[in-house]
């Protein structure tokens, strides 16, 4: 257990070092090479604000198309790794969106703006042709040359005609969520496609569709934009496909993301956006930090008075936490904001709790005529059952608080579970394997030292039999 101790201490200390680059929860594809930092909240640093409306002419939406409409803008923003975004329902028809500390906002817009309609449309051959189709052994598929139709296939970028869009064979409701994703065309290569497949229902369709129409063209539709108009090599087997169209890793990352949470059942335009200023500001941050310290001091300093020997313990245990505590804010990583920060001090309090119990319960234990070393262990194992049953309570009112309230609950929600979680792993653990070391020190085996008197402490190095004479004498 010390080594164990010793190693998450040390990985902290690494991770709380400014400027060090460590695995990040939000960003598990990413490594151990990514920059670790505490991120604040609007109400403390401000960010990006944006406002979009139900394009007029599609009828009025209730609430709960609304809601399904920001629900699906709140999923695709999560993707970005934005933290703690404000994503909120104005009036009938309107959506307020707020990312703190927001360094890229034209990511956000794209992903918000885009309606996410795919479609994709097998183009009649006899007017447009037919592509080349490339020759397979393997598969016993002869090379065939193209042949061109009277009509040009529409271009990448370009509008697709709105006619022939009607006639789309298949859509992007249809999609199975859990077969798209981004993917480079080959190892070595910078080219991107977006991997899909349709759901079991319409899998067989795709098939013969794609089975029927080998060499002609198919034109993948998103908004009515055409990404890219392939040529059909044969059947495409399971239902599934790939989107070229000259992608990059991330516009392939967005296009993944916006077909994954599907469609808006709206579309939306922006009409206004800006920076959101801090509404309390560094200032008030300072304050709120000062005014914490110096709680966490008082504390300190009660622990030292009240508990003596144990109480630096507590001190040094809670030391270790709260530098356990900050790294775990930088590995999720975890927006704090004034709620957050409130969340963090209860915390705190919780882990003296704890210590307090187990104090109070050795005290009882050396009182009882035990040993020291025995007392110690028995306090621990007395005050464990009040301390799971106080701090699983308080995780549970966390996670319901997390899973069923707004952005700024869910991070003070967030903060509380993350800092009740380690203070029993502290409390229990550290400060144990703390107390376990110093005890069997001679200079500090000294009555005062634990809060107890001479007579009290007496009974330790007589085993027991005075403080069990006396038991007896009162009874």
């Amino acid at each position: 257990m010390p080594f164990l101790i010793l190693a998450i201490g040390a990985i902290a200390l690494f991770v709380d070092m400014p400027g060090t680059s460590f695995f990040v929860l939000s960003n598990p594809n990413g490594g151990f090479t990514q920059k670790t930092q505490v991120n604040l909240g609007l109400d403390l640093t401000g960010g990006f604000s944006a406002t979009y409306r139900v394009v007029p002419g599609q009828g009025t939406p209730t609430s709960a198309q609304m809601e399904t409409l920001r629900t699906i803008i709140e999923n695709r923003i999560n993707t970005t790794g934005a933290v703690e975004p404000v994503i909120e329902t104005i009036g009938s028809d309107e959506i307020l969106i707020q990312i703190p500390n927001a360094t890229d906002s034209s990511v956000i817009e794209r992903l918000v703006g885009a309606t996410g309609d795919l479609e994709l449309v097998i183009l009649p051959k006899a007017d447009y042709g037919t592509g080349a189709i490339n020759a397979d052994t393997q598969n016993g598929i002869t090379a065939v040359a193209a042949v061109a139709g009277p009509k040009a296939v529409p271009a990448s970028g370009s509008m697709m005609d709105a006619a022939l869009l009607k006639t789309a064979q298949f859509h992007g409701k249809d999609l199975d969520t859990g077969l798209i994703f981004p993917q480079v065309i080959a190892a070595g290569s910078s080219t991107w496609q977006v991997a899909f497949g349709f759901n079991s229902t319409v899998a067989s369709s795709f098939e013969t569709a794609t089975a029927q129409g080998a060499g002609q063209y198919m034109s993948i539709v998103l908004d009515g934009k055409i990404i890219s108009s392939p040529v059909i090599q044969g059947q495409l087997t399971g239902g599934k496909g790939v989107i070229t169209g000259g992608f990059d890793k991330a516009s392939a990352t967005d296009l993944s993301n916006i077909l994954t949470y599907g469609a808006l059942p709206f579309a939306i335009e922006q009409i206004g956006k800006g920076n959101v200023p801090a509404s309390l500001g560094s200032e008030f941050l300072n304050r709120t930090l000062f005014a914490g310290a110096i709680g966490i001091g008082l504390v300190m300093l009660f622990m030292l008075v009240f508990y003596r020997l144990p109480g630096v313990v507590a001190c040094l245990a809670l030391c270790y936490y709260a530098m356990t505590v900050l790294a775990m804010f930088k590995i999720v990583p975890v927006t704090l904001t004034l709620a957050g920060i409130a969340a963090f001090v209860i915390s705190v309090g919780m882990a003296v709790d704890a210590n307090i119990l187990i104090f109070e319960r050795t005290k009882e234990e050396l009182r009882a005529g035990k040993t020291l070393a025995t007392a110690v262990e028995a306090g621990f194992q007395r005050a464990w059952n009040s301390i799971l049953d106080s701090n699983v309570s308080s995780l549970i009112t966390a996670c319901i608080l997390y899973f069923g309230g707004s952005s700024i609950i869910k991070g003070f929600a967030l903060v509380l579970i993350i800092g009740v979680a380690t203070s029993m792993f502290t409390a229990v653990t550290v400060s144990r394997t703390l107390l376990r070391s110093v005890i069997h020190l001679q200079t500090l085996q000294k009555a005062w030292l634990y809060g107890v008197s001479d007579a009290e402490f007496q009974a330790r190095a007589l085993g027991g039999r005075l403080a069990r004479r006396e038991t007896r004498g009162r009874v």
